[in-house]
C-alpha cells in the first residue's frame, strides 16, 4: 500500500510498541498535539500518557531523561521537533550515550533512538536547516540513519529500536508527504547496508536522504544523453557501506557524492576518502562532490534554492567528470 513517510514512521512505531512493552516515545508535542509533524498521531489514544510521553522544551534534561531509562533496560524512541534543536541535548547524546557501553565496561547498553527532522525545509533560515549527520557520524558509539523513502522509513525504524545501540535516526521535513510502497505485515531493512536503487554502467552516483530523489530525476536526464548512471542510496550513514559502494565503483570507475549538508569534513568528504582507499586504480577521474554552498542557509526563497544542491547542479557535474576525459 501507498504510505507518506511519517505513516510508515508511525506504523513502526506502533508495531514496535506493541511487539515490546518497554518501548515508549518522548518529546516535545509527541501526544496531545499528534507530533509536530503529526508522525506521533492518534498514539495518545491508543497507548496512554504513561507510553507517549509530552516534554517541557528541554531537550538536554529529557534527552538525559531518555539516557538513564535505555540504562535501565527500557527502549526509549525520543523525537526532536527539529534536529536542530538536539545541539542543546548533544552532551547527552556525545558524552553519555554513545560513551556509556565502553566507559562501563559493557555493563550497561544504551538502545535508544533519536529521530525527528534534518536538513533544510522551507524558509526556515540558517538556526533551522542545519544537517547533522556528519557532526554525530564523528563520534564513535553512534549508530546514523536517514531513509530517503518510506519502505526504508519503516524497516530502519524497526531496526533502530530492536539494535541495542544509540541511534540516530534523521527524517526530513520535506519528505513527510511523500509516498511509497510499504508491504503490509513484519519487515526489516538492515543497519549497514545500502541500497542500488538503479543499476548503470559508467558512473557511480552516491546519496542519502531527500538528495536521493534529485539523483533520480537526474540520472533520468542523463540517461536521455547516453550516460547509463548507478544509483546508491547510503540508507545508514555509519556503519557505512564501503564494499557496495566500492563494488560499483571498480565497475563504473567514476564517482559522485551528493549530500544535502556543508561540503568541508560533510558525508562527502568521508565517502570520497574512503572510495580513493579503497578504488583508487580504478578511478579513471576525480570523485566529483554537490553539496550546500558555504554559507549559512539564508531565509530568501530565491537565495535559498541556490545554496542547495539541485537536479541541474548533479547533471552538470557528472557531465563534467565525462568531458574531463
Amino acid at each position: 500500500m501507498l504510505l507518506e513517510m511519517r505513516e510508515a514512521i508511525r506504523e513502526a512505531l506502533d508495531e514496535e510498541m506493541q511487539r515490546d512493552p518497554n518501548v515508549f516515545i518522548l518529546g516535545e508535542e509527541v501526544a496531545e498535539y499528534n507530533g509536530a509533524y503529526k508522525v506521533t498521531k492518534g498514539m495518545l489514544a491508543k497507548w496512554g500518557k504513561e507510553r507517549i510521553l509530552d516534554t517541557p522544551i528541554a531537550e538536554l534534561g529529557f534527552a538525559g531523561l531518555a539516557v538513564g531509562a535505555a540504562m535501565t533496560g527500557l527502549r526509549p524512541v525520543v523525537e526532536f521537533m527539529s534536529f536542530n534543536f538536539s545541539f542543546v541535548a548533544a552532551d547527552q547524546i556525545i558524552s553519555h550515550a554513545a560513551k556509556m557501553y565502553y566507559m562501563s565496561g559493557g555493563r550497561f547498553s544504551v538502545p535508544i533512538v533519536f529521530r525527528g527532522p534534518n536538513g533544510a525545509a522551507a524558509q526556515v533560515s540558517s538556526q533551522h536547516s542545519h544537517c547533522v549527520e556528519a557532526i554525530y557520524s564523528h563520534w564513535p558509539g553512534l549508530i546514523v540513519v536517514a531513509p530517503s523513502n518510506s519502505y526504508d522509513a519503516k524497516g530502519l525504524l524497526k531496526s533502530a529500536i530492536r539494535n541495542n545501540n544509540p541511534v540516530l535516526y534523521l527524517e526530513n521535513e520535506l519528505s513527510y508527504g511523500d509516498k511509497a510502497e510499504v508491504p503490509e505485515g513484519e519487515y526489516l531493512v538492515p543497519i549497514g547496508k545500502a541500497r542500488i536503487v538503479r543499476a548503470g554502467r559508467h558512473i557511480t552516483l552516491i546519496s542519502h536522504s531527500r538528495m536521493v530523489s534529485y539523483c533520480e530525476l537526474a540520472a533520468q536526464i542523463l540517461s536521455k544523453k547516453g550516460i547509463d548512471v548507478e544509483l546508491i542510496d547510503l540508507r545508514t550513514i555509519k556503519p557505512l557501506d564501503i564494499a557496495t559502494i566500492a563494488d560499483s565503483v571498480r565497475k563504473t570507475h567514476r564517482c559522485v557524492v551528493v549530500e544535502e549538508g556543508h561540503g568541508f569534513c560533510g558525508v562527502g568528504a568521508e565517502i570520497s576518502a574512503q572510495v580513493i582507499e579503497h578504488c583508487f586504480d580504478f578511478l579513471d577521474a576525480p570523485i566529483h562532490r554537490v553539496h550546500q554552498k558555504e554559507t549559512p542557509m539564508p531565509y530568501a526563497q530565491n537565495l535559498e534554492k541556490e545554496t542547495l544542491p539541485s537536479v541541474e547542479r548533479i547533471v552538470y557535474a557528472i557531465e563534467n567528470l565525462f568531458s574531463e576525459r
